[in-house]
């Protein structure tokens, strides 16, 4: 008994050890290329693009959003705002329709983003070369389309902007945060400065329309469309890149509660795109196509709150009960991943992290147990994640 045990926590920490060698070399791939993916200089040519805002039930945030995606540098007559209007109050879109925007109103018995863009792309003309995905809280930096042009003229057909927190106001905004830019460095920073894709992320992100207009019909996710997409694309090898200066202000959840139900949202669509992929992933991997490969081991890797508390539990426990291996075995992953999030941390974020935060992160780990128990409540449902009209706080 004790043998099987200790064959069980080998494979465990062998697991465990290859997760965290993973994220450290990004983390240190993108430290190393760091100015890799900014735009230096605007193009000189303007093509076409629709700012697509899908916003449900969002009332309390897209005006703001609507109002500010007007500001861009871009020029004016080369781009259009278009909010996809679900569930929304009449007074709102009464509003909406005041500004100098398109409202395409829809209806479903269950929600969905993917349902609502697909409707916008069915009315709206092929005339755009770029589409442009928002969520409702969303707040483009005034340069974040002329930022997205320019990749495109390189030749780019996917491109993700660089999300980052527009408010910072909480204990569990600021983790949100530092969570944001740990995946922001390692999944798309790091990635790209190796020559793999980067990491879409759901919003923030930019199509060749015709493309979008062509696989978004078979998008038929309820939650986690962004992980369908990149699985769909990524096999048919169109690689992605990433914008390190196209910022979009994106809000942090403020409590534990909005955390919770964002986090089962998330990790039933890590299951179930780890589920469907798995089998193609190693194929894929044999074929020599080495982004999907990658992308699909990524649904492996556990949610890292949850990698450094098992990994904190596991050094304690090795202490208990006297295993000097498993204890080196251990300190070791957990040092490592330390640093790796140490690096990966912008530093006017790690300034933030005080005692009200680091207290914060046992309450996070148990909410994180919690979104795993009520993962079958996100397959058939779409668990939203409300949001409320915050300033921009870097």
């Amino acid at each position: 008994m004790v043998l099987i045990f200790q064959w069980a926590a080998a494979a465990l920490f062998l697991y465990t050890g290859l997760v965290v060698l993973y994220l450290l070399f990004f983390a240190l791939a993108g430290r190393l290329r760091k100015n890799k993916n900014m735009v230096r200089t605007y193009a000189a040519t303007s093509q076409r693009i629709a700012v697509l805002i899908p916003a449900y039930r969002e009332d309390g945030v897209i005006l703001e959003s609507a109002q500010q995606g007007l500001l861009q540098t871009y020029p004016a007559s080369m781009y259009d705002v278009i909010v996809i209007a679900d569930s929304l109050q009449p007074e709102t879109i009464q509003t909406l329709r005041k500004l100098p925007i398109q409202v395409i109103e829809v209806s479903f018995e269950k929600s969905t983003k993917a349902k609502a863009l697909n409707v916008a792309l069915q009315q709206l003309p092929t005339t755009y070369d770029i589409a442009v995905i928002l969520d409702a809280d969303n707040l483009m930096a005034p340069d974040f389309l002329q930022q997205i042009n320019t990749a495109f003229q390189q030749g780019w057909r996917i491109v993700q902007g660089h999300r980052v927190a527009k408010n910072t106001d909480s204990s569990v905004a600021v983790l949100d945060a530092i969570s944001e830019e740990i995946n922001n460095h390692i999944f798309r920073q790091g990635h790209r400065s190796v020559g793999l894709s980067a990491a879409l992320i759901g919003s923030g992100m930019a199509f060749e329309y015709a493309l979008l207009r062509q696989i978004m019909p078979e998008v038929q996710a309820v939650g986690g469309f962004d992980k369908e997409l990149e699985m769909r694309l990524l096999s048919q090898r169109i690689p992605f890149t990433y914008v390190a200066n196209a910022f979009v202000y994106d809000e942090k959840v403020p409590n534990e509660a909005v955390f919770e139900r964002q986090r089962t949202r998330w990790i039933a669509a890590q299951y179930k795109y780890l589920r469907l992929n798995f089998r193609s992933g190693i194929r894929s991997l044999l074929e020599g196509n080495i982004d999907y490969a990658d992308k699909v081991f990524q649904t492996l890797i556990p949610p890292r709150i949850l990698l450094m508390g098992g990994l904190l539990l596991a050094v304690m426990a090795s202490a208990l009960v006297n295993s000097p291996v498993f204890l080196l075995i251990t300190g070791i992953q957990l040092a490592l991943l330390l640093i790796t999030f140490y690096i990966s941390t912008p530093n006017a974020l790690i300034r933030q992290i005080g005692p009200a935060e680091l207290l914060k992160l046992p309450v996070l780990f148990t909410s994180f147990i919690k979104s795993i128990y009520k993962m079958k409540t996100a397959k058939n449902q779409f668990l939203h994640t409300p949001h409320s009209a915050k300033g921009v706080s870097q």
